[in-house]
């Protein structure tokens, strides 16, 4: 039951001030975040692509309150798309984005966001990648949906997320489905209430599976985001059913976690694509990894034990 006392902990300045301070934090967070800088993750993309791996790239940083830092959001993507059309590392990596970085919570944040995160689509576009919208909170759903579907009308390709645990996610699923839709399946990470989503681990999984059947069954492109061996399996006996090849659906993993499984996916010829988040505002991110698992709790709470 730590996990949702933890994202509990992700919305507090006292515990961010508490957590960044504790001398062995900078060790924990190296895990889960590649470096600070387009610079420190240039080379983790090279590496990933000499693997025969892909990545998809987040700019930590959604706890936003300005419009100014909204803009220097789009900006720092876009500044990290010019560097992979430098480096010819295009086809390789794509984006991911949290639209509440782009100002979707601010007032006329929706219309914002888009606004922000428009420029980003198109350039990602011109490179020949792509960007996914990821999912936050259930209360930001609807706008992140009907973003997706406005992006979609010119570019088709750009994905978003669905999660696993709310109730309302079958049918979005079915929806995405039936339109074609780049769509990343994941658990859920939120503190999310009752109302709205499973708090029951193995009622989670079975949702999981449940909406990972319908995205293999329909028309569009799924994206597997999990850790779980079972679910893994599940999810390759599922696109062996509904006749997909292997390019016709991806597993992504986050970066620094389970990485022999990383090149496991891809020595057997699956599209293998590491979720790789970097940037200097990581607390919102690193809590969300500690509740997720246990272990990585554990490994956390050693570590502030001890001297950096």
């Amino acid at each position: 039951m730590l996990g949702p006392v933890i994202l509990a902990a992700s919305r507090s300045d006292k515990m961010r001030r508490f957590v960044s301070a504790a001398p062995g934090t900078k060790q924990v967070v190296a895990r889960f975040i590649a470096g600070e800088s387009v610079d420190q993750v240039v080379p983790i993309i090279v590496d990933a692509a000499d693997k025969g791996l892909e990545v998809t790239l987040d700019v930590v940083g959604e706890d936003i309150t300005t419009v100014e830092q909204s803009h220097a959001a789009r900006d720092a993507y876009l500044e990290l798309i010019d560097r992979l059309k430098d480096l010819g590392l295009g086809t390789k990596a794509e984006m991911s984005v949290k639209l509440s970085m782009f100002g979707q919570a601010l007032e006329g944040g929706h219309e914002l966001a888009l606004a922000n995160v428009r420029p980003v689509v198109e350039a990602a576009a011109a490179i020949g990648t792509t960007v996914t919208l990821d999912a936050e909170d259930h209360t930001t759903l609807d706008s992140m949906f009907a973003i997706h579907d406005e992006l979609r009308k010119d570019f088709p390709q750009t994905g978003c997320v669905i999660q696993a645990y709310l109730f309302r996610t079958e049918a979005d699923a079915r929806r995405l489905a039936a339109n074609g839709s780049r769509v990343r399946i994941v658990k859920g990470a939120y503190k999310e209430p009752a109302e709205v989503a499973y708090q029951d681990k193995a009622e989670i999984d079975k949702a999981y599976v449940r909406v990972l059947r319908i995205l293999m069954e329909g028309e569009g492109y799924p994206m597997i985001g999990s850790h779980d061996p079972r679910l893994i399996s599940i999810a390759q006996e599922l696109a062996r059913r509904a006749g997909r090849k292997l390019d016709e659906y991806e597993f992504q993993m986050l970066y620094g976690i389970r990485s022999d499984e990383h090149l496991r996916l891809a020595a057997e010829g699956h599209r293998m694509r590491v979720y790789t988040a970097y940037g200097t505002d990581w607390y919102g991110y690193f809590m969300r990894r500690l509740a997720e698992k246990p272990a990585n709790l554990l490994f956390f709470a050693r570590s502030i034990l001890t001297k950096d």
